[in-house]
């Protein structure tokens, strides 16, 4: 049986779209399994308390095999994705920068915390996923 990869995407809620487009595309590529641990705005953690937030996110990245960053520009902005990158730092979980489609800047704020970038394609995703996760 294939490895079951458990992955925590960190994205700028602002950025959903691309999200559900990552996720979507590791869902649809053959014998590649994937469970997702990020909260995502169409599931959010009921709570405005930061630091009960924070620690059910710090769950989810710890229980995860690597931490996807999604590297648009929006990411240098996002408070939220800065500590959740610092936590799986924290934690010795990898990440890995998704460049979305056609950005040609990257957040520094995913590319200075990552292991690599890759671009929007398939194959690149699921290679550096193979190679850095726990």
């Amino acid at each position: 049986m294939a490895k079951k990869y458990n992955i925590f995407i960190s994205h700028s809620w602002q950025n959903s779209d691309a999200l559900r487009s990552l996720r979507r595309l590791l869902n649809d590529r053959g014998y590649f399994n994937v469970e997702f641990e990020e909260v995502s705005k169409d599931e959010p953690i009921d709570s405005k308390n930061a630091s009960y937030i924070k620690n059910r996110l710090a769950e989810k990245i710890g229980n995860s095999n690597i931490v996807l960053g999604l590297a648009g520009m929006y990411a240098s902005h996002s408070d939220w994705m800065e500590w959740e990158l610092d936590k799986a730092l924290d934690l010795n979980i990898p990440i890995v920068g998704v460049i979305p489609r056609g950005q040609e800047r990257i957040s520094t704020t995913v590319s200075s915390r990552s292991k690599v970038d890759v671009g929007w394609y398939t194959e690149s995703i699921v290679a550096a996923i193979r190679d850095f996760a726990k």
